[in-house]
């Protein structure tokens, strides 16, 4: 198997060594044999990447370039990613355990996303905007809305999907005027390397991109350096509170992306066939580990029994184990100490009164690898700490309802409110419902796929702050200017 190593940290455009000798040892989940090593960034590090980042920014020409101009780098950039497109998917497989039909999508689709971004949405984005005029006294106020990039922004990615996350956050952001500084999780950050030779390949400026993983301690000077304008996170509600707070003393803008437990409402004349396969693939696709998963099953009591039988008979043809065999459909978690954290959650909701419907332990016959059974479990209150607190973990809560009312009020009881699915024969009746769950977004009867350029994606309460994709996802890289001059009336 191919040992990936980068020796360099990329700052200024340039490949540099690190200010430490330490590094990260990147650890395949499905097999626990370490694939990659990468230096391991320190304050120093971050404080020299900061400094690329602002004096690009303040000094060079990415700003400055017209959108045209920068999104022509940006597709060159998209092009050399389209060519690496196979050796992304086998990073996808080897450092996240993605299994081989779901990297299809989380290599290509963010590809393809970015290319849309610029092709598509650029082109007829409003970056200076005419304003109506204004009557005021004998004149007439003129004038327009400058749309320009906010300045030196930190990027945070997850591990869950490091390369879409990351392309979902730099695309705007470059394109935008924006310069950047990467830090992708220590988990998972070999695809990062990989954008970074991606983007000194397609001309990108110097110190546009900047690319460090590192500690906590490298996070914190990351949001916290006065010279940083925004931060854009994705991750848990923890550390998404933590970054506000640290953010906070410079008045940076913030924008984050953080956990969900979503509810799948099904209303008690909803097609069962198509609800199961459904509720199968929220607790199982990635390992559960999605923050957008629909992870409690809301359903009317006359249906429960009969949607819980058919989602357990489905379970029976759940394949855990290698995620490079295509047959492979549940990979492992990310971590020993990832799944430790779900199997004491699930503990924790048996304790509470939850039954195991399905699954509950760790796979016989594989004795490497962080793989965990996918669990069902049924006779769950919503109050109980498995229908509040998000596992990341292939693990599914059952809760009955009795009236739409009552499915509504369950849905809602949460700190969360990233995403949501109503299921139902009368569209009406399930759009009447998915208007009234706080939440980011609401699929009806399955909807047409969340990973869509064409709506905005982001969260209500605990589940963050601003929207990403498309052409909402630009905005929030972009500060508004009005410059307005007077007209003589007449």
């Amino acid at each position: 198997m191919k040992h990936y190593k980068w020796d360099h940290l990329f700052i200024a455009g340039r490949w540099h060594p690190s200010s430490t000798d330490s590094t990260l040892d990147v650890v395949n989940p499905a097999t626990e044999e370490v694939i990659g090593q990468v230096p391991l960034a320190d304050t120093a590090d971050a404080d020299a990447a900061v400094t690329a980042a602002r004096a690009a920014f303040d000094d060079g020409p990415w700003p400055n370039m017209t959108f045209r101009e920068r999104a022509a780098v940006l597709l060159r950039m998209g092009e050399i990613m389209r060519k690496r497109r196979d050796e992304l998917a086998t990073l996808d497989h080897l450092e996240v355990g993605r299994t081989h039909a779901a990297t299809t999508a989380f290599t290509d689709v963010p590809i393809e996303r970015w290319m849309d971004l610029m092709d598509r949405v650029v082109p007829g984005f409003p970056f200076i905007e005419p304003m109506l005029p204004n009557l005021v006294g004998a004149t007439v106020g003129q004038g327009v809305v400058h749309r320009e990039p906010i300045g030196v922004v930190t990027a945070i990615s997850p591990f869950n999907a490091p390369w879409m996350l990351s392309l979902f956050k730099l695309g705007p952001a470059l394109v935008a005027g924006c310069t950047t500084i990467l830090m992708p999780s220590p988990l998972t950050p070999l695809s990062a390397f990989v954008l970074a030779e991606i983007a000194q390949e397609a001309g990108l400026p110097d110190g546009v991109l900047n690319v460090i993983p590192g500690s906590p301690e490298v996070g914190e000077i990351l949001t916290t350096h006065p010279a940083v304008d925004m931060v854009s996170f994705t991750g848990s509600d923890a550390t998404g509170r933590r970054i506000l707070a640290q953010a906070a003393p410079t008045m940076k803008k913030v924008v984050l992306e953080l956990g969900g437990k979503s509810a799948n409402i099904v209303l008690d004349d909803a097609d069962l066939s198509r609800v199961a396969p459904d509720v199968l693939r929220n607790f199982t696709a990635n390992c559960g580990q999605g923050c957008g998963m629909l992870t409690r099953t809301i359903v009317h009591r006359s249906i429960h029994d009969e949607l819980v039988e058919r989602v357990t008979g489905l379970l029976k043809n759940v394949r855990i184990g290698d995620p490079t065999d295509s047959e492979t459909t549940l990979g492992p978690l990310i971590s020993g100490a990832q799944r430790d954290r779900v199997e004491s959650m699930i503990a924790r909701g048996v304790e509470e009164g939850a039954r195991i419907a399905a699954g509950g332990g760790r796979p016989d016959g594989i004795k490497t690898g962080y793989f965990l059974e996918p669990t069902l479990l049924v006779d769950v209150k919503n109050s109980m700490s498995v229908a509040q607190d998000e596992f990341f973990g292939p693990v599914m809560t059952v809760i009955p309802f009795d009236h739409d009312d009552e499915a509504v009020r369950i849905a809602n009881d949460s700190r969360y409110g990233l995403a949501g699915g109503v299921w139902s024969r009368d569209v009406s009746r399930a759009y009447s419902i998915a208007q009234r769950i706080r939440t980011g977004s609401v699929a009806v009867n399955g909807g047409g796929g969340r990973v869509t350029p064409h709506g905005p994606f982001g969260g209500y309460k605990a589940s963050g702050l601003g929207r990403e994709w498309g052409r909402w996802g630009l905005e929030e890289y972009l500060q508004h200017k009005t410059i307005t001059w007077p007209v003589a009336a007449g």
